[in-house]
């Protein structure tokens, strides 16, 4: 990948409010690369699974299944077999049937036993339900069903008087505070070092801006459970799953605030300043192996608000340039992202996926494979397949990240990427940063002609006579002279409102899924996303960014049916269409992920 592996500093520049302190943090190295030929850790454990299974790999019904985790226990609750059919079955069985049927089922098959006077099989099926709660307690407190069902088995076990039996299943417990610990357990962090920070972190140092964002990005990862892939599965988005809508507002949270911070600065040298950095800081996450965040960093700098700052572009050097490409070329989603995946499958130890890809995955791998097989037979290799998909992500969470944080830091920064912009106050800054014009520079060319940067009333009513109604008020100021930068706004407007209103540059303008890179014909910036990035005219191929579609000043030239224009596919992909870009804010209502642009 040429510089991604390493560290390139840019050139440093004399500083107006990017300051730097002295680096304090250690840098995590990138992992060595496994041989490439050998099988990955998924694939040798799914192997393991389909051998400890046997028989039940190739299918069977849900009664044989629950009849097999219930004969996992010998007399005195010992697992006399593995537990990973136990694991696999109260992991998954909800894409097949809820957990209150489940424990249904349970119940009557402990109805069966009372009635067949068989105390053994009896006891099995408590020490059964027993390791379901230990193991799964979270779902007896969040799913009222199974909780409501659990009682009534509670219920049947005393108007039997098997005490024994009550103990196993009392779930009481579950307030226990030692069984609430895990959720609250928390990854290092440093209070010792007391420091001044500053809210817009000039002082901060990119090694220490990366560190302090992947510590963020990890406690939100590891909160991500797997009832909560579960209900992903299930519902087909993240709606109602608040560790998931959390990691993605998050997600969006990053990159919109990278896009502000560049904004915020009023001259161009000093966005470029703050856009240098920003490189650095992608730099140092593809150094912690953070891919969530490296792409919330990255498609905020590719954004169109940003990408169209010609004029702060102009002061970034070519090398920074080249980075920013290399970058995006890693996390583009050419070929179902085989760049990003064949990095993030060299890498080892700590390191954090990019949610929206694997979330994809597993979606696909859902909806591919079918739930039954003949004979009504449960799809085992199906459940193995996607309890293999969520683990590998689980088990990334045990890994913590080799860095420290500081708390005061951790909260200022959680504090500014709380700000929320809309979409189109972004575009008001970027545009009040840089104004485009359009026409306005022909017009001062032609009447102002003591180059004095402002025209006369009766001038502009010259040129508006050219348009049906008058779009806005000019000459705010009152002084019968009109500004560029009035005139300006004007052409703006007029753009927006011919195009709503059909007048003028009538494009019949569709949400596209991309298949390969492409960039936006109005603005220039990168159609970033998993799906539907942007817009393509259906009669000419023009492509946009969605805010950039009511702006487009070029008349659609209509081509004919069988023009040999790019053809993606313009339709929605199913499934996928439920996926972070690095904005993911659509995904929170079910829509897509990451968010088209």
């Amino acid at each position: 990948m040429g510089t991604l592996g390493k560290t390139r500093e840019a050139p440093r520049k004399p500083s107006h409010g990017c300051r730097a302190a002295p680096k304090t943090r250690l840098e995590a190295k990138p992992a060595s690369s496994p041989c490439p030929s050998h099988p990955s850790l998924a694939q040798i454990t799914q192997f393991r699974m389909m051998v400890s299974l046997g028989h039940l790999a190739k299918g069977a019904s849900l009664d044989d299944l629950i009849d097999s985790c219930v004969q996992s226990f010998d007399a005195d609750g010992n697992l006399c077999r593995s537990n990973q059919l136990l694991q696999v079955m109260l992991t998954m069985h909800r894409i097949l049937i809820s957990s209150a049927e489940l424990l249904q089922k349970v119940i009557t098959l402990y109805k069966d036993a009372l009635a067949k006077n068989s105390p053994g099989l009896c006891l099995k099926i408590c020490y059964f339900v027993r390791y379901w709660i230990t193991e799964f307690w979270i779902m007896f407190k969040m799913d009222t069903s199974l909780a409501h069902t659990m009682e009534e088995f509670q219920e049947l076990v005393k108007a039997n008087g098997e005490e024994l039996h009550s103990r196993l299943i009392d779930t009481t417990q579950i307030n226990a505070r030692d069984w609430s610990r895990k959720l609250t357990q928390r990854i290092k962090s440093n209070t010792s070092k007391k420091r001044k920070v500053s809210l817009l972190f000039d002082h901060l140092e990119p090694e220490e801006l990366s560190e302090h964002l992947t510590y963020l990005e990890f406690k939100s990862f590891r909160r991500i459970s797997f009832s909560d892939y579960q209900n992903y599965l299930v519902n087909s988005c993240v709606k109602e799953n608040p560790t998931m809508e959390r990691s993605i507002a998050l997600c969006n949270g990053i990159s919109q605030w990278v896009q502000l911070m560049v904004l915020s600065r009023p001259t161009p040298q000093l966005r470029a300043e703050v856009f240098i950095k920003f490189i650095q800081v992608a730099q140092k996450l593809h150094q912690l192996q953070n891919f969530n965040t490296l792409m919330a960093v990255i498609g905020g700098l590719c954004h169109s608000s940003i990408s169209r700052l010609k004029e702060t572009s102009s002061h970034v050097p070519h090398e920074i340039n080249k980075v920013l490409g290399e970058m995006t070329e890693l996390l583009s989603s050419c070929r179902n992202y085989d760049n990003y995946r064949r990095a993030y499958g060299e890498c080892t130890h700590f390191k954090i996926p990019i949610l929206g890809v694997h979330l994809k995955d597993l979606i696909s791998l859902y909806e591919a494979m079918p739930d039954y097989l003949e004979e009504g037979k449960v799809n085992v290799h199906k459940l193995l397949a996607l309890y293999n998909h969520i683990n590998e992500l689980v088990q990334l969470q045990e890994v913590a990240p080799p860095l420290e944080a500081n708390k005061d830091l951790v909260h200022l920064l959680t504090l500014s990427l709380d700000l929320y912009y809309t979409e189109d106050e972004i575009y008001e800054l970027s545009y009040a940063r840089e104004p485009r014009n359009h026409k306005a520079p022909s017009v001062f060319k032609n009447y102002d002609h003591d180059q004095d940067g402002y025209i006369s009333q009766e001038e502009f009513e010259k040129i508006a006579a050219s348009f049906p109604f008058s779009f806005c008020v000019m000459d705010k100021d009152r002084e019968g002279l009109i500004s560029r930068d009035e005139i300006t706004a004007y052409f703006m407007r007029a753009s927006s409102i011919y195009s709503k209103l059909g007048l003028g540059f009538p494009h019949n303008f569709q949400e596209t899924t991309y298949l390969k890179p492409t960039f936006c014909d109005n603005c220039a910036g990168f159609l970033w996303g998993v799906i539907k990035q942007g817009y393509r005219c259906k009669d000419c191929g023009m492509n946009c960014h969605k805010q950039c579609k009511d702006l487009v000043v070029f008349e659609c030239k209509k081509r004919a049916k069988n023009s040999t224009a790019p053809t993606e596919n313009s339709t929605s992909v199913g499934p996928t269409s439920n996926l972070c870009s690095l904005g993911a804010k659509d995904l929170l209502h079910g829509n897509k992920y990451p968010e088209s642009r």
